[in-house]
C-alpha cells in the first residue's frame, strides 16, 4: 500500500466489472484519510447473500467496477486527528453503512440505517463524490461513526458475520420487545442470518423452532445449533401441528415465498419479521392478519450502537458463528456454492492471508 498521513493511498481489492459478479483484482484509490476517519488494513470479510445481489446486478442499481464485502474485521492502521474512540492496532469492525446524513430523525435517534441519506460501504459513493468499496480489498477508509470495537473474547473471523447476520436478528428481537427470556420464536430459512437467529433466541432463553422447505437441514438443526424442534414447512400435518404455537417467526428467506403458511404459526399478536431482499411482491390474506391482531414486519440490519451491544452479548454467551474460511482467489467459487445454499453456515475470507494481486 501507498505511503500513509493525509496523501491518496493505493490499495488492491477484489472487484466485479459487470452483471455476471466474477471478481477479479482490481487496483483503486481510497479517499484521503480525513480528521474522523479510521483506516483499517481489513483481516477478514464475510460473505453476505446481499454481496450476490449487488454484484450481479439484482436490484438494478449496480456501479462497476465494484469491491463487494460489508462484514469486514480488521486492524486500525491509523486514525485521523478528530479520532477519540479508536487507536492504532486495534481490532474493530465495520458493516453495512459507513455513512448518514447525522440530521434527520434516524439518525439523531442513533438508528442510522434507516436514513434516506446513508452511504453502503460499496455500490454507493461518498460526500466527496468517491465510489464506496467494500471489504474484499486490503484496506478501507471509515468514519470513526461507523467503527465498532471487536471484544476481546470474540475471535476476529467469528466476528465477521456478526456484523451483518447477527445485528440483523438481534435488532428485532430487541425492538419489537422480544429478547426476554421464555418466549417461542421460529426461524424460517436456516442460511447466514438464520444459523445465528437461533443461536441469539436460544442464548436469549428462547424456545427454537427451525422452519425450513425439506428434511435436509433437521439434524444440522436440532443437533448442532440446538434448535428446540423443526418444522418441514411442506408436511400438512406438522404444520397443522405447530398452528397458533409461536410469538415471532423471523424469515430470513431472500427469495419468493407464500407468507400464509406461516402467519398460521403465529399466535395472537404474533409478529413475522420479514429480513430476505425480495424484489417481488409478497402475497396474504387479510383475515390470516386480522383475525390474531398479527404483525407483518421488517427490520433492516442494526444500529451501531446495537451492533456494539450485540457484540458484547455474543461474548459474554460464548456465542460463535458457523464459518468456512476461503482465500481471495476462491471467493467466485464460494459466491456459486452461495448461491446454492451450498454452506454452513457464512463464508470468511481470509483477506490479510491471501494475495490479493494474483488472479
Amino acid at each position: 500500500m501507498g505511503s500513509v498521513g493525509n496523501s491518496e493511498k493505493t490499495v488492491t481489492g477484489w472487484a466485479a466489472r459487470d452483471g455476471s459478479g466474477v471478481l477479479s483484482p482490481y487496483t483503486y484509490t481510497l479517499r484521503n484519510t480525513g480528521p474522523e476517519d479510521v483506516l483499517i488494513k481489513v483481516l477478514y470479510c464475510g460473505i453476505c447473500h446481499t454481496d450476490i445481489h449487488q454484484t450481479k446486478n439484482h436490484l438494478g442499481m449496480s456501479k462497476y467496477p465494484m469491491v463487494p464485502g460489508h462484514e469486514v474485521v480488521g486492524e486500525v492502521v491509523e486514525v485521523g486527528g478528530e479520532v477519540s474512540r479508536f487507536a492504532a492496532g486495534e481490532t474493530v469492525g465495520a458493516g453495512c453503512i459507513v455513512g448518514s446524513c447525522r440530521e434527520c430523525g434516524p439518525c439523531k435517534s442513533n438508528i442510522e440505517q434507516y436514513c434516506n441519506k446513508r452511504i453502503w460501504s460499496y455500490n454507493d459513493v461518498y460526500a466527496d463524490g468517491t465510489p464506496t468499496q467494500g471489504g474484499f480489498a486490503s484496506h478501507m477508509i471509515v468514519d470513526q461513526k461507523f467503527v465498532v470495537k471487536i471484544p476481546p473474547g470474540l475471535a476476529p473471523e467469528q466476528a465477521a458475520p456478526l456484523l451483518c447476520a447477527g445485528v440483523t436478528v438481534y435488532s428485532p428481537l430487541k425492538h419489537f420487545g422480544l429478547a426476554g427470556s421464555g418466549l417461542r420464536g421460529g426461524v424460517l430459512g436456516l442460511g447466514g442470518v438464520g444459523h445465528m437467529g437461533v443461536r441469539i433466541a436460544k442464548a436469549m432463553g428462547h424456545r427454537v423452532t427451525v422452519i425450513s422447505s425439506s428434511e435436509r437441514k433437521r439434524t444440522e438443526a436440532v443437533d448442532h445449533l440446538g434448535a428446540d424442534a423443526y418444522l418441514v414447512s411442506g408436511d400438512e400435518e406438522e404444520m397443522r401441528t405447530a398452528f397458533d404455537s409461536l410469538d415471532y417467526i423471523i424469515d430470513t428467506v431472500p427469495v419468493l415465498h407464500p407468507l400464509e403458511p406461516y402467519l398460521s404459526l403465529l399466535k395472537v399478536h404474533g409478529k413475522l419479521i420479514l429480513m430476505g431482499v425480495i424484489n417481488q411482491p409478497l402475497q396474504f390474506i387479510t383475515p390470516m392478519v386480522i383475525l390474531g391482531r398479527k404483525t407483518i414486519s421488517g427490520s433492516f440490519i442494526g444500529s451501531i450502537d446495537e451492533t456494539q451491544e450485540m457484540l458484547e452479548f455474543c461474548e459474554e454467551r460464548g456465542l460463535t458463528s458457523t464459518i468456512e474460511m476461503v482465500k481471495m482467489d476462491e471467493v467466485n467459487e464460494a459466491l456459486e456454492r452461495l448461491e446454492r445454499n451450498d454452506v454452513r453456515y457464512r463464508f470468511v475470507v481470509d483477506v490479510a492471508g491471501s494475495k490479493l494481486g494474483a488472479a
